[in-house]
């Protein structure tokens, strides 16, 4: 299975659980966020995409609505119209400081503990269960990585990654949860991929990863994994003790 396909099947699997509102607006808004859906991508149809997510289309109306209030999609009039992905810029650094200040040193630990082990089961599954052949849009993070610009730029890669490896691991429950995490930690990893050294230490970790998923080396990627994330939550307490 190819993990891009995984990813955006459970961008658009039914919602469930919440208001239906609310549930597809936090679906779309986290795939937006999270690169998962591209700059200017023309969603669905209304029917189509009220369809596959499994809401009416005055649910899905209502949602659109609150995206576009979010600045998250835009919509045209007339031909070649319809909904469109608005990519957001992330909040400057104050603001990500003022955040991550609301965390304490125990938070992020656990949130550290959880991503772990998410991240790490992911890659585990994936070593099991992918096809070497399905791997192109992990390593292509991994390149988007090395060569991004902006510490912007660089924390939705990696985010992408983690989520594109829970989808290589076939699961949609992983999935969905990775990008839920994403969603809250994501913003706050600007603060520590301004590095360029720290980028290029987390390329190869990542890289690291894809050799071990492709050689179906289960155990090696998922300490691989684990270790990739050990080592931003760590970068995000020393931040966070700093303040």
């Amino acid at each position: 299975m190819n993990q891009q396909v995984g990813a955006r099947a459970a961008v658009f699997a039914p919602v469930e659980g919440r208001a239906r509102v609310d549930a597809v607006v936090g679906r779309i808004g986290d795939a937006i966020e999270l690169g998962l859906l591209a700059d200017g991508e023309q969603l669905p149809g209304e029917s189509e995409l009220a369809g596959r997510l499994g809401v009416s289309t005055v649910t899905l109306r209502e949602a659109l609505v609150a995206l576009r209030q979010q600045g998250l999609v835009t919509t045209r009039r007339g031909r070649g119209g319809g909904s469109f992905v608005s990519l957001p810029e992330l909040p400057g650094g104050e603001r990500l400081l003022a955040r991550l200040s609301g965390w304490s040193t125990e938070e992020l630990r656990d949130l550290g503990d959880h991503w772990s082990a998410l991240s790490g089961t992911s890659a585990r599954l994936a070593a099991e269960r992918t096809a070497p052949d399905d791997l192109a849009h992990l390593r292509r993070s991994v390149e988007e990585l090395g060569s991004a610009g902006g510490a912007a730029a660089r924390s939705r890669v990696y985010g992408r990654f983690h989520v594109e490896l829970a989808a290589a691991a076939q699961s949609a429950r992983l999935t969905r949860e990775q990008v839920a995490l994403q969603r809250e930690v994501g913003a706050l990893l600007c603060l520590v991929f301004d590095d360029d050294a720290y980028r290029e230490e987390v390329a190869e970790r990542q890289r690291g990863v894809v050799r071990a998923v492709q050689d179906g080396a289960g155990e090696a990627a998922r300490a691989s994994a684990e270790r990739c994330v050990r080592g931003a939550a760590a970068r995000l307490i020393a931040v966070r003790l700093a303040l």
